[in-house]
């Protein structure tokens, strides 16, 4: 067991601020929240715009110099800053805003500490860029990948930008997926904290390079620092030119899910 908390390091921060935002998310649910429409069938609600406010008010009592972009705030100083945090405030907010619980709140600094909070589950999952861990009733245990669960989370959310030669919806329906794996489809990226923690086996969605993306960006930090393997549709490492997403708990779901993807 650790007492992470006990150091002020940007690991702290991050689970500091997602718990933030997990506590206004979980305080609003079941509400009449406005929602803030945002084109193309895109919205936010209230509880997003709170929960970014409680998040940008943690990082920036304790890192007042650093650069933040919010999901809702947009950039906040320099975009070419050295230090500059990534923040969702609530991933999956079509589930929130019908009263499911499937949600996530995503603090990362880029390239370094991150944390993802459920806030009905009050698991704080979290890294400082090395080792990854759970917080759960104020308990920390690391985070143990596995794929014995055979659960593998595809989504199946636009933009689907690497078609005809990717379609995730094909991956659901190859012979090999259907005898090896048991898919499930969710709409939030609290299913890459759960590939991390080995609730789930793998993760797999289309679209360009994520590891800069608010969504993402935590999800990918903590499965990284698990020892999850880690790369785009293509197999190819993530990054600039990188393709969508695999996570998988072992190199041996990876190796599968590949050979599904490029058959």
């Amino acid at each position: 067991m650790i007492n992470s908390s006990a150091s002020s390091d940007d690991s702290a921060v991050a689970t500091a601020a997602a718990s933030a935002g997990a506590d206004v998310v979980r305080s609003l649910y079941g509400r009449r929240l406005t929602r803030i429409d945002k084109g193309a069938g895109d919205f936010a609600t209230t509880a997003d715009v709170e929960a970014e406010k409680a998040i940008v008010d943690v990082i920036r009592a304790a890192r007042p110099d650093d650069a933040l972009v919010g999901e809702e705030g947009g950039q906040q100083g320099s975009a070419d800053a050295a230090r500059q945090w990534l923040v969702d405030p609530l991933c999956g907010t079509l589930n929130y805003a019908v009263g499911s619980m499937l949600v996530a709140v995503n603090v990362a600094l880029r390239d370094g500490a991150a944390a993802v909070a459920d806030p009905f589950s009050g698991e704080v999952f979290f890294t400082d860029g090395t080792s990854a861990w759970v917080r759960r009733d104020g308990v920390d245990e690391p985070l143990a990948p596995t794929s014995a669960t055979s659960l593998v989370d595809v989504n199946l959310d636009p933009p689907f930008i690497n078609r005809p030669g990717f379609r995730a919806v094909d991956l659901l329906a190859h012979p090999a997926f259907v005898e090896r794996f048991r898919p499930r489809v969710v709409s939030t990226t609290l299913a890459l904290a759960w590939v991390a923690a080995g609730k789930r086996a793998a993760y797999v969605t289309d679209g360009a390079d994520l590891t800069g993306s608010v969504h993402f960006a935590a999800g990918i930090a903590l499965c990284r620092a698990a020892g999850c393997v880690v790369t785009g549709i293509d197999g190819a490492p993530t990054g600039a030119e990188g393709r969508g997403l695999v996570v998988a708990a072992d190199a041996e779901t990876h190796g599968q899910l590949m050979s599904m993807i490029r058959s």
